[in-house]
């Protein structure tokens, strides 16, 4: 394997941003982006389209034409090795195109691919160099990586609450915890979501619409989910058990967003992956909690769980983003 050079890791940061874009679009394949660099000049770039086709790989590839002979291409995930009616594999879209290096960021965990891309560059005479970026593209693709390790979406669970962990009065008055800047940014984290969900308290409470209402993006709006053992009313889809969204067929990345029972249930049953922790610069004292009983039945097994990955400032409201560890 060749090595990294100190370029490789600021290229690689852009194709892991353009596969942000597709980001909650592209179920059931993940979304890629891959960056085509000739003599510190991009000649092409790409990302997974809506639905999973073109791959990042063939839209880059396409717009570099013969640029793409010669050229180091980067890609956040190894080139799919395996064929599909809905187009070739994109290793041998590489291997007609002739770069002189090809560097990943993360192996496929598709049991179709795993380490066949890669190898089939290398007999090609394609020089690969891997896992650069890799934590980056890892939390990018959060969604098909976890689908295809634990056999369910990536959960994230957003809370948005008092310093003292509120996030209501005693009366249910909840509008607004947060500013407005903090809820703009939620409305950011639902377009990135395939769906978002909340519990049948939320939903006869707040009547929800759960869109997004940012300009521009109000298409990137999330399919709506309902957690209840009651049939889900029109234009939602039901699940009965958090346990459920194992059987959700193309959510990859599901925001969970209403309800302490329902925060709580997903947490009681180990479920969540990611936290949004919004909180506002207030004290209400007696009022309602974010979470209840999940389980925890001392303090050293509370411990270690969560990891602090990013902290931001929205207006007066403080934003902490935590990552389970497992």
């Amino acid at each position: 394997m060749t090595k990294a050079t100190a370029d490789d890791a600021r290229w690689m940061a852009a194709a892991v941003a353009l596969s942000e874009r597709g980001r909650g679009r592209t179920s059931p394949n993940p979304n890629v982006g891959c960056l085509i660099v000739k003599n510190g000049r991009v000649v092409g770039r790409g990302w997974t389209q809506p639905g999973g086709r073109p791959h990042a790989e063939a839209m880059a590839l396409a717009e570099a034409g013969a640029e793409a002979r010669g050229a180091t291409v980067y890609v956040t995930l190894e080139p799919c090795a395996h064929q599909s009616p809905r187009g070739p594999a994109c290793a041998d879209l590489l291997v007609a195109a002739r770069p002189a290096r090809v560097v990943g960021a993360l192996t496929d965990p598709d049991p179709r691919t795993s380490g066949e891309g890669f190898a089939r560059l290398r007999a090609a005479g394609i020089a690969v160099t891997e896992r650069v970026g890799a934590e980056a593209a890892r939390r990018a693709m959060s969604g098909f990586l976890t689908r295809q390790t634990l056999g369910r979406p990536h959960v994230t669970l957003k809370l948005a609450t008092s310093l003292d962990g509120r996030i209501a009065l005693p009366s249910g008055e909840s509008r607004w915890i947060t500013g407005a800047q903090a809820r703009a940014h939620t409305h950011l984290e639902r377009a990135r979501a395939d769906a978002i969900l909340v519990g049948r308290g939320t939903y006869e409470a707040d009547a929800p619409r759960l869109d997004v209402r940012l300009p521009g993006l109000e298409e990137r709006s999330p399919v709506r989910l309902l957690l209840s053992r009651h049939p889900a009313p029109e234009g939602w889809n039901g699940i009965a058990s958090p346990h459920d969204i194992a059987s959700l067929a193309n959510i990859d990345h599901l925001f969970v967003e209403g309800g302490a029972e329902t925060a709580t249930a997903f947490l009681a049953a180990d479920l969540v992956d990611r936290l949004l922790l919004y909180r506002a610069p207030i004290l209400i004292g007696e009022g309602r909690a974010a979470i209840g009983d999940i389980g925890v039945t001392n303090l050293a097994e509370a411990h270690g769980r969560w990891r602090c990955i990013d902290s931001r400032i929205f207006g007066a409201d403080r934003l902490e983003i935590y990552e389970r560890q497992r």
